[in-house]
């Protein structure tokens, strides 16, 4: 299959993540170029999930795609593909469903009042490896957009049973009434990374690479 592959990776995360670069070398194995763009454009602190579509956008360049997207970047993956016929295939990695509420659930009443009030909130970034500003603006924008995004493409999602940040329910949930789905539970946590070389060959197989 002769298609653009563009990886999205997770929220406060970048191009230089581990599983990022695991499998960009594993694609390059195979003859196959995986595009992997800084989501937040260069400004972490005005992050939006508009934002972030438009970044996806610009790599596609209206060219025949498969994304896979990790965790945060699995939601916007479907979200992208609900709205874009180009997408061909989507490969989700503990898809991030319902982003908004889950997180506004984990933070708490309080800090998120706190949040709305001050317009920023400082939190951990992996990609940076220390803490960045966040603007108030994500959460306002992110509740324009739907929690299950109706991609009609084939789409393969890997979950893992231990995962603590979202749990597996959701993706089964999702699977559920969309025939066109399909989840593999993975022995693993959010972060897939012990069950990425597994999650790689059955990708490229899915994607028809072999």
């Amino acid at each position: 299959m002769n298609l653009r592959l563009i990886y999205l990776h997770g929220f406060a995360s970048g191009p230089g993540s581990k599983k990022a670069r695991m499998f960009a070398g594993w694609f390059k194995e195979k003859g196959v170029e995986l595009s992997v763009p800084a989501l937040d454009g260069g400004d972490f602190r005005n992050l939006t999930l508009t934002g972030q579509l438009e970044v996806i956008e610009r790599e596609a360049q209206g060219q025949p795609c498969a994304l896979i997207g990790s965790s945060l970047g699995g939601y916007l993956a479907a979200l992208y593909a609900a709205r874009r016929e180009e997408v061909q295939r989507l490969v989700l990695l503990a898809p991030a469903f319902g982003f908004a509420r889950r997180w506004a659930a984990s933070l708490g009443a309080e800090a998120l009042e706190e949040w709305q009030r001050t317009g920023v909130r400082r939190v951990p970034h992996y990609g940076l490896g220390g803490e960045a500003e966040l603007g108030w603006r994500l959460m306002e924008d992110a509740a324009l957009y739907e929690e299950e995004p109706e991609a009609g493409q084939p789409t393969l999602i890997f979950h893992g049973v231990h995962d603590a940040v979202v749990p597996v329910e959701a993706s089964l949930r999702y699977a559920a009434r969309r025939p066109h789905v399909m989840v593999r539970e993975m022995e693993s946590d959010h972060e897939l990374l012990d069950v990425a070389e597994q999650i790689f060959a059955e990708t490229a197989r899915f994607l028809q690479l072999n």
